[in-house]
């Protein structure tokens, strides 16, 4: 029996992670998708009812959360763009918290790398 996270899981910990930050800046929820790699992963605004689409990516040790495959963002700033929509990014980096090179389980303990939300242009 294989106890590794599976990605969509690992997905699910970073959006929980995303969502709680966004609730607490204020954002109010249009539509949230948590599927893997259907984008965005939500669709909010601000208190000033500005568009903002966040783009959620989890990945694991040793990968950097803070990049984001460039060519896919501009064609996603573009979309965004014609929606009148700003485009936000939140990496989240997830590793073992007993070893970081060890696999994470449904029974082990997980550590986030999370350095916040970066607006895309």
């Amino acid at each position: 029996m294989n106890n590794e996270l599976t990605a969509q899981e690992l997905h699910q910990i970073a959006m929980n992670h995303i969502g709680k930050e966004l609730e607490e800046k204020g954002f109010e929820f249009i539509a949230i998708n948590s599927q893997l790699k259907k984008h965005p992963q939500f669709v909010c605004v601000d208190a000033e009812n500005k568009l903002h689409f966040v783009m959620v990516s989890a990945v694991l040790y040793p990968n950097n959360p803070s990049e984001y495959d460039t060519l896919f963002m501009e064609t996603f700033v573009n979309h965004a763009n014609k929606k009148n929509a700003t485009v936000l990014f939140a990496g989240v980096g997830i590793a073992n918290s007993t070893d970081f090179n060890l696999p994470i389980t449904k029974q082990s303990d997980y550590t986030i790398n999370y350095e916040g939300i970066q607006t895309i242009s």
